[in-house]
């Protein structure tokens, strides 16, 4: 077993070692391409069986076909290239090109509807777009409200006005030379997930992969090891599926399996796991929760796991010893934002990690938790979790808007919304968003607690908890509940998940009311939408009380 320092010692000695040029489209191909040509890189399932491997040799040359084709094609250094594709070669070979070009790709995903879609890409003025023919279709429904765009590219049939991405390929040349770029020259642009407010365009520098190192590479416990393999189900549109899985793992020479989920099938991601022998997983969230009705996964699937990840939102309790008893293996989680991620995090093969916290600051980070002042709190204080800039991971700014940019920071802290509290020892603790967080009697209350509770009921399947309007106790615990199937949502039910929330939280904390819905809308990135929610909450109290 790979003997490895201890967390503080880590900490201790932790220096950055950012180099002068930088380029992340190289970092992930062309250097392990020069040094080991045939290490796999990404692995796919072959439509008629077995699997498709493509090379680092493979990745290198495919992405310089396609920088030569996109240059040929009017795109150059500073345009956005936006990339609407599935996890699959293609997407990858989109990223290494735009980058090695010194192009900003821009990640979106296949599931956003028309206009969600024509607003990035005319908030983003993207100049390109790699596409499915489906996706491109959409495209051309908003192609006139984006006056930047010139070309579009399908990977997989023909569409209107579109080129064809193995034609391009065809015709273009294996060599390129990649531009010459900086840390802080601009490589991505995400849009944050749009919980609070339309969603932002954050524009990351070429040194947001680096930045991420630390924190992937404790939470995946060494990743890089001799049979590694990564998987996630989470879309590489969004930051966690790429920044969190894919480029770290290429960074480190370890080859990603590429699969396209219509829907999250938990059965299918442990069968996927098993088939392809995956070592190390990013899981989100709401895949392992979604995956808490099976049973016997390790009787039933040869797993190999080393280590799990999880971030985009709290985990919790029970989601954490279902994966625990189930997988095997605790789960390293981690946190961070759009514009600032992976700088929080367990790592339990190192001893961190405490039930109830996220973890401590990767070294690297400096983290604190602000009061109202912008001043750090005292350990158990509530307040606002805070990034201290300048920091590698850390975003260029909100592209276009200065105003915003200029709003995320008291100071040199990069503020997130969240709220907070860190222990003693350095242990962070998340409360919530400070729009989620319930004032109730004088208390405030997170979120992610009640909801990770109800999650233990049997009958639960997912669950928002959300603060609505209350005249004496300015907002009472109003939980959201997605039975499992075959469950009835009933007065007797509602409560005993009142009941079980009380008996295991505090008479505070549970809700007073429970309403029963069939779905519960999530985020791209599999975060849950409590905005609807607390929209929802807020019309029922009126509609009691018009002069609440």
């Amino acid at each position: 077993m790979l003997t490895r320092p201890s967390f503080d010692s880590l900490a201790r000695a932790f220096r950055w070692s950012v180099p002068s040029r930088l380029n992340m489209g190289v970092d992930v191909s062309d250097r392990w391409a020069a040094v080991e040509p045939d290490r796999p890189a990404i692995l796919a399932h072959r439509p008629g069986g077995g699997v498709d491997v493509t090379t680092f040799a493979d990745l290198s040359r495919l992405s310089n076909r396609l920088a030569n084709a996109l240059a040929a094609n009017g795109v150059g250094r500073g345009d956005r290239v936006a990339i609407l594709l599935p996890q699959s070669v293609e997407a990858v070979v989109a990223h290494v090109a735009a980058y090695k070009m010194g192009a900003v790709a821009l990640p979106l995903s296949i599931l956003f509807g028309v206009d969600a879609l024509g607003y990035r890409l005319a908030r983003a003025g993207a100049k390109a777009v790699i596409a499915t023919a489906s996706a491109a279709e959409k495209v051309a429904a908003v192609a006139d409200a984006c006056p930047d765009l010139s070309l579009v590219i399908t990977t997989d049939g023909p569409a209107p006005g579109a080129l064809a991405f193995a034609d391009l390929l065809a015709r273009a040349s294996d060599r390129f030379t990649p531009v010459d770029t900086g840390p802080a020259d601009p490589a991505l642009m995400i849009f944050t997930s749009g919980t609070t407010g339309l969603p932002k365009p954050a524009l990351h520098g070429h040194s947001v992969l680096l930045g991420h190192l630390p924190g992937i590479d404790l939470a995946q416990d060494g990743l890089g090891q001799a049979g590694d393999v990564m998987w996630t189900p989470a879309d590489w549109a969004w930051a966690g599926g790429l920044l969190n899985a894919l480029m770290p793992a290429l960074h480190f020479g370890v080859p990603v399996v590429a699969h396209r989920f219509e829907k999250f099938d938990p059965d299918l991601a442990c069968r996927l796991m098993a088939d392809f022998r995956v070592t190390n997983a990013f899981l989100p969230p709401t895949a392992l929760k979604l995956m808490r009705p099976l049973q016997g996964i390790r009787e039933r699937h040869d797993l190999r796991l080393r280590a799990i990840g999880s971030a985009g939102e709290a985990l919790g309790r029970e989601a954490y010893q279902w994966a625990q008893t189930e997988l095997g293996l605790p789960v390293n989680e981690f946190y961070g934002q759009t514009e600032c991620n992976a700088v929080i995090g367990s790592a339990h093969a190192l001893g961190v990690g405490r039930p109830g916290f996220i973890g401590r600051a990767i070294p690297g980070h400096d983290v604190a938790i602000l009061g109202p002042d912008g001043a750090p709190v005292a350990p158990g204080q509530l307040g606002e979790i805070a990034i201290r800039r300048p920091d590698p991971v850390m975003f260029l700014g909100y592209a276009g808007d200065d105003d915003a940019t200029a709003a995320k920071f008291v100071g040199n802290w990069m503020v997130t919304g969240d709220a907070g509290l860190m222990d003693e020892d350095g242990y962070i603790a998340f409360v919530g968003r400070d729009d989620d967080v319930i004032t109730s009697a004088g208390y405030r209350i997170g979120p992610g607690e009640i909801e990770d509770c109800l999650l233990g009921h049997p009958a639960v399947q997912l669950a928002v908890a959300v603060g609505k309007p209350d005249p004496v106790r300015t907002e009472v615990v109003k939980a959201y509940v997605r039975l499992k199937p075959g469950e009835t949502g009933d007065a007797a039910l509602a409560a005993a998940l009142k009941a079980h929330v009380r008996e295991r939280l505090s008479a505070h904390e549970y809700p007073r009311e429970i309403a029963f819905v069939d779905e519960i809308p999530m985020t791209t990135s599999g975060k849950l939408i409590r905005r609807g929610f607390r929209d929802r909450a807020r019309a029922e109290a009126e509609a009691a009380d018009p002069a609440a």
